[in-house]
């Protein structure tokens, strides 16, 4: 019996679960419709960040109690560089695909609805900040 309690346990894998509320965002743009996850009451500090195209990621530069936003804010604000081009190098050095949503390129889009969503998205992992240090 104590065996059998060992293993269930060991396939248990409980993880850090952090629901935002966030907002699903659909803008008409000259190529068609696209979605975004965006924050209710956007600050300039705080980004969703898209892994392959899907929101798995936030950053608040000014939230200091979570390390990985530590090491942004040092990447970003101290380092004097945009997000995107943190972005482009913790890319290269990880094989990774992050990047931050975006409208249009040619700059019309039109917002046509929002709605509300709980969705999970978790810190930066902080082994993919550390070599960019």
């Amino acid at each position: 019996m104590f065996l059998k309690n060992i293993r269930i346990n060991q396939l248990v894998k409980i993880e850090h679960i952090n629901i935002m509320e966030l907002l699903e965002t659909t803008y008409r743009t000259l190529i068609g419709t696209k979605k975004r996850i965006e924050f209710p009451s956007k600050k300039s500090t705080q980004y969703v960040i898209y892994q392959d195209d899907k929101p798995k990621f936030y950053v608040d530069l000014y939230d200091l109690s979570i390390e990985s936003n530590v090491m942004m804010n040092s990447l970003v604000l101290c380092a004097k560089k945009s997000m995107q081009e943190v972005l482009e190098i913790i890319n290269q050095r990880n094989n990774i695909h992050l990047s931050l949503p975006i409208i249009t390129k040619l700059g019309w889009s039109k917002k046509l609805k929002s709605e509300t969503k709980n969705i999970d998205l978790q810190p930066l992992p902080e082994k993919w900040l550390a070599y960019s240090l």
